[in-house]
């Protein structure tokens, strides 16, 4: 395990679908000694239903009532890295919970990269469209510059996801 001064209460990670959020967080929080939660996951179990059925069923402001409910909720624990959905930085009140339960780290990718990550998902309600690329790429290009007011930016398109964990740890560490 690598050694953290854990100077952050939590961890949580943003980024756009694909960006690794899941898989580097579960990396992450074993080398650091945190316990690993996806937020989706935790809706998921909170609702008792998929995220897909809840779009399909109730539509995608209930859902990010949902999610906002879940992150003030995670945001009041410690010890966690938080895989975040990548729509969780579209209301204050998600940054406000994320901002006070600790820190947020971008996981950056360009939309080429993300594109062959999601391109065979059938989970990604956001996707469930005629032109799913365009759709990506419309929804990358509005959600950046709200992407980038994390504490933290790590490009992931050249890293392993070892490398994205060490490079979090390496950063957060200093």
């Amino acid at each position: 395990m690598t050694q953290n001064n854990q100077n952050y209460k939590n961890i949580f990670l943003i980024g756009f679908m694909g960006a690794g959020k899941s898989t580097v967080g579960t990396i992450l929080a074993e080398k650091i000694g945190y316990s690993y939660c996806d937020a989706d996951k935790f809706i998921e179990t909170r609702a008792g239903t998929t995220i897909t059925q809840i779009f399909a069923d109730h539509g995608e402001k209930y859902f990010r009532d949902l999610e906002s409910e879940s992150i003030e909720s995670l945001s009041t624990q410690q010890g966690q890295v938080i895989a975040t959905g990548g729509g969780v930085i579209q209301r204050d009140r998600n940054w406000d919970a994320m901002k006070s339960g600790g820190i947020t780290i971008y996981l950056q990718a360009p939309i080429e990269v993300i594109w062959e990550r999601i391109k065979d998902s059938k989970d990604r309600p956001l996707l469930q469209v005629e032109n799913p690329l365009e759709t990506a790429s419309d929804l990358l290009k509005k959600r950046t510059p709200l992407y980038e007011k994390a504490d933290l930016v790590v490009d992931t398109s050249e890293l392993s996801l070892e490398e994205v964990a060490e490079e979090i740890i390496r950063t957060i560490n200093t």
